[in-house]
């Protein structure tokens, strides 16, 4: 399975991984299948770091580098964008883009976010 990280997941699977649910966990683990991380994911995190909601230690640049190693990038394209603009979703932008990418790269958005689960038009597996 090509998983697509949202930015919690991959941030919870690089720090906290209590708070991933044992599906997830297995899905995350799973050497078969691959993970995937939008660069919207990477804006988010350092955005979130920024405004003090989360903490990412030493220099930022060092661990993107290692945040995201092993995890292929899932290119934002204006297919993408093109995408995000008619997925009936709540006005997060982030979430929007991510989601769109889960859609056009035909990819399995693992989240915990309950109204990205609701979607119908993308596959979706819950993080926790």
């Amino acid at each position: 399975m090509n998983l697509l990280l949202d930015t919690h997941i991959w941030l919870w699977f690089r720090g906290d991984t209590k708070r991933l649910g044992r599906h997830a966990t297995q899905a995350l683990k799973d050497e078969q299948n691959e993970l995937w991380l939008s660069p919207i994911s990477t804006w988010e995190a350092l955005t979130l770091h920024k405004k003090g909601r989360v903490q990412l230690h030493g220099d930022l640049a060092q661990w993107v580098a290692r945040a995201t190693g092993g995890i292929k990038e899932a290119v934002l394209t204006h297919e993408v964008v093109l995408a995000a603009r008619d997925l009936h979703l709540h006005k997060d932008p982030a979430d929007r883009l991510i989601a769109a990418t889960a859609l056009v790269l035909d990819l399995t958005l693992l989240t915990a976010d309950e109204r990205l689960l609701e979607l119908t038009n993308i596959k979706t597996l819950a993080g926790r």
